[in-house]
């Protein structure tokens, strides 16, 4: 694909849910020799979080550089004495935007840092949409959220240490912490892994507003056969419905994923506003409904795939701070096809167009009332609207 820069020889490794991701990402913190770099927007102390931070004490005791950057509206939860306990045992700690009253203009509150990436000794990065929180805690009792993270590891950790370092780079400089910027004591080799070509696409508010969007609309736009996504909140623009419907009209067999119980009533409604639409235009949808949906991944072609932390909607695609690594390698996206078509069949129910759940007045009107409450918040509290093109 022309606008994203695939690495070579690289080796990506799939991991579905907290159950495969926590004991891979503390047995690899306890492994760690030099430095980690963790990037989460939710840090829960939780039975998962006192874990991950437990870990994270003992590396920064045996002499580690260990640095954790939370994001300050997914982790205000994390209490003051926690975090400076962490201080105390040599963790660097930074808060991206923290949260207080009148803290920042209202235009800004949207903008945060929703990656989950962490980086170990420059060696080995997990990527995905998992945040360290326990999800058997939950007052429904459901299974942990569906969701996916990989393990990279190759020359694809170049492009991952340079964006992780500058991010730390540029919180740091704003908390008046530039001793905590030290030359790189260590750097990722061009070293082969393995046979999988990636990339690593990440969004911010500057030169890269719209990579990952743009990485999305080129896989779909070269689609030949079949486009399966699974994401957590799905509100596109016009140029991404457009791109679905022109690939199904084009005989492309397309499916989407989305969230089937209610997590967050506005969104969840906004996004059923936009049913009726795409099931006209011939495109699947189904409603995963076992646990919460937290997954933002997808396949193409089963050749090309995705995993990171972007959902399809205003405040990913254009406010947060996200990380994705598309992966072109048949066995990988055979791997996360399979794992997507499994829900599909087993944990999830379709929606049809004489659905009279879906489609009475009432949810008519209550859909597209929590549609346009979305434009309007992201429109005040953010900046743009796809060029008001929704």
């Amino acid at each position: 694909m022309k606008n994203i820069h695939f690495v070579e020889g690289n080796l990506i490794t799939l991991l579905h849910n907290g159950e495969e991701y926590f004991p891979e990402l503390e047995a690899a913190i306890e492994k760690a020799q030099f430095e980690i770099h963790i990037e989460t927007y939710i840090l829960e102390y939780d039975a998962i979080g006192r874990k991950i931070i437990a870990a994270l004490k003992r590396a920064a005791q045996r002499g580690l550089s260990v640095h954790l950057l939370l994001d300050g509206f997914g982790s205000q939860s994390l209490s003051t004495a926690e975090i400076n306990s962490m201080l105390q045992t040599g963790i660097q700690v930074l808060i991206f935007r923290p949260e207080f009253i009148f803290s920042m203009p209202r235009r800004y509150r949207l903008r945060r840092m929703h990656r989950k990436l962490t980086l170990i000794d420059a060696q080995i990065a997990y990527i995905g949409g998992i945040n360290i929180i326990d999800d058997q805690e939950n007052p429904e009792k459901l299974t942990p959220r569906f969701d996916y993270a990989v393990v990279v590891q190759g020359p694809l950790l170049i492009q991952i240490h340079k964006a992780v370092k500058h991010l730390w780079m540029l919180v740091a400089w704003v908390h008046f912490k530039k001793r905590w910027v030290t030359p790189n004591p260590i750097k990722p080799t061009n070293n082969s892994c393995g046979n999988q070509k990636a990339a690593f696409v990440i969004r911010d508010n500057w030169r890269h507003r719209r990579d990952i969007e743009h990485a999305y609309l080129e896989g779909i736009n070269q689609a030949q056969t079949e486009i399966i996504i699974a994401n957590a909140y799905f509100l596109p623009g016009r140029k991404f419905i457009n791109a679905l419907k022109n690939a199904a009209q084009r005989g492309v067999n397309v499916e989407l994923l989305l969230q089937g119980r209610i997590e967050y009533r506005l969104q969840y409604h906004a996004t059923q506003a936009l049913y009726e639409n795409l099931l006209q235009a011939g495109i699947k949808i189904y409603e995963y409904n076992r646990s919460y949906l937290h997954a933002k991944v997808a396949v193409i072609d089963q050749y090309w795939a995705t995993v990171g932390s972007s959902n399809i909607d205003p405040f990913s695609l254009l406010l947060a701070r996200e990380a994705n690594v598309f992966i072109a390698d048949h066995q990988f996206a055979s791997k996360l096809r399979t794992s997507l078509k499994t829900a599909i069949s087993q944990e999830s129910f379709p929606v049809t167009s004489t659905d009279k759940s879906f489609f009475s007045l009432r949810n008519y009107a209550v859909n597209w009332l929590c549609f346009y409450i979305v434009r309007l918040l992201q429109g005040v509290l953010g900046y743009d609207w796809y060029d008001n093109k929704l």
